[in-house]
């Protein structure tokens, strides 16, 4: 079940019509997965999900509808649309036995 609803979706989108519904189905499934693997944990284990995580698979959803065939020569392409890795970083796992901001001391 996905965390972010359709109707939320279409909202979003401003998309009226159900032509697309499967679709946008598949892209918020796809954004939340992608959003999970990025932090580090399914969006699922995370109750409540926060509001500002629910925006970045919003956006994201948005973006694959939008940018159906996304593909670019001679430009730099971005991991993600802007704000959502933004969002996602302050979530997402540490890694290496990196410590947690709060567990890092200005003390010398």
């Amino acid at each position: 079940m996905s965390i972010v609803t359709l109707s939320l979706a279409k909202a979003h989108m401003n998309i009226v019509g159900s032509d697309d519904d499967e679709l946008i189905g598949v892209y918020i499934g796809a954004a939340e997965a992608w959003l999970g693997n990025y932090i580090g944990k399914p969006l699922a284990d995370i109750d409540p999900l926060p509001d500002d995580l629910k925006l970045a698979v919003l956006k994201l959803t948005a973006f694959h509808y939008e940018m159906r065939e996304a593909a670019g020569f001679g430009i730099t392409m971005q991991l993600a649309p802007y704000g959502v890795t933004a969002i996602a970083d302050s979530y997402r796992e540490r890694w290496f036995g990196e410590p947690a901001p709060e567990a890092v001391s200005d003390d010398f």
